[in-house]
């Protein structure tokens, strides 16, 4: 079954009882009993199981082509259980660039409950390949990355992570399944934040894993968010439900928009780099090629100057809106070292985009003239 198909159908049944093509929103928190004490109809209690999680994990675990997922209350929820599906003194391999709300997860929380991790550049195959020589349980990539939107090879890596035992999982929320099928190359678990490209609506917050295998690890996780209640609530769920089947459409035109912009703020005399893996000039273009099928709706790029220019730019922006998150139809741009704070990994010039569903002849012009007053 093509992607476009399984978007609008799997997780999807119409309902019983009425016969509606769009299913109802659940918003029970229990379940009737039989008079023997079973529960014939599959449910016992909403942080244990509800008909629309239920439909949400069936249609993710398909687009992914995994064996099963495990729906959350957030993307931050659905990492923290990966890492917590651990045990102490596990070892955890992952990449310099990640998210900085990944680095704070394994700094701040499971640091001190045990876990140990190393930063590498996954990039380079030989330092992956050195870095593994510590037993490692777990690598976990990125890829694009955020916000340099650098590339990893993912069938390399997971190679080289089988060959010591180690398990995969990816962060695909930028890629999408559309985009990008990281269990296809080799990853044991996919993981999303569901908030963006999946809701696509800027409207509802959730998290998701998929795995290849349903195995012990995996329950591990499912553990967590039973008995952690680290659950979408039912109309989260029937939200991202919606959002799903209009998926290939949209990631169709991010992909177009974020196309032309990157072309457009190469060729700027103010702009001192572009980052995003559709451009030859993208270090990792060719990996990028092979492994998804189009280049995603996101880009960062640096003015020349330092923080002060790329907040003015930011300032003089007219139909671009300064926000935190991405995925929704409307186009966002933020500076992330300010919003990381500190720790930040992102050059003080850089401004994170991500590319919305307006006319891109539009998003251009706003550029070109934000950027003629920095």
């Amino acid at each position: 079954m093509r992607f476009e198909t399984l978007a609008v159908h799997a997780g999807l049944h119409v309902d019983p009882a009425t016969g509606a093509v769009t299913p109802p929103i659940h918003l029970t928190t229990t379940f009737e009993r039989d008079p023997d004490g079973s529960f014939p109809r599959g449910h016992i209690y909403a942080r244990d199981t509800n008909p629309n999680r239920n439909h949400l994990e069936e249609c993710l675990a398909a687009l992914e082509g995994g064996a099963a997922c495990i729906a959350f209350a957030s993307g931050s929820a659905a990492t923290l259980a990966v890492f917590q599906a651990l045990r102490p003194g596990d070892h955890v391999l992952i990449g310099d660039d990640a998210f900085y709300g990944t680095v704070r997860i394994l700094r701040e929380i499971l640091e001190p409950w045990g876990l140990r991790y190393s930063f590498v550049d996954l990039g380079e195959p030989g330092a992956v390949q050195a870095a593994l020589q510590q037993p490692t349980a777990l690598v976990w990539l990125e890829t694009p990355s955020n916000p340099l939107l650098r590339v990893s090879d993912i069938a390399a890596v997971a190679k080289l992570a089988k060959a010591v035992g180690a398990r995969v999982a990816v962060d695909n929320t930028w890629g999408t399944p559309m985009l990008q099928r990281p269990l296809e190359l080799g990853a044991d678990y996919v993981v999303h934040s569901t908030t963006k490209y999946l809701g696509g609506h800027s409207d509802v917050v959730g998290g998701a894993v998929i795995a290849r295998e349903d195995d012990e690890g995996f329950q591990r996780m499912r553990l967590f968010q039973k008995q952690g209640g680290a659950i979408p609530s039912p109309f989260d769920c029937w939200l991202l439900m919606r959002g799903i089947r209009t998926l290939p459409y949209r990631m169709r035109a991010h992909c177009e928009n974020a196309g032309r912009l990157a072309e457009f703020l190469e060729q700027h005399q103010g702009v001192e780099a572009v980052h995003y893996p559709g451009l030859k000039s993208h270090a990792a273009h060719d990996i990028a090629r092979r492994q998804m099928s189009l280049f995603g709706g996101m880009l960062s790029f640096q003015v020349h100057g330092g923080r002060a220019e790329a907040l003015k730019l930011t300032g003089n922006v007219r139909l671009l809106t300064r926000a935190t998150s991405l995925g929704g139809p409307e186009t966002l741009i933020e500076h992330r070292a300010s919003v990381e704070g500190p720790q930040t990994r992102a050059p003080e010039n850089l401004l994170r985009v991500s590319v919305g569903l307006e006319h891109a002849d539009d998003l251009i012009a706003d550029l070109e003239q934000a950027l003629a007053r920095v």
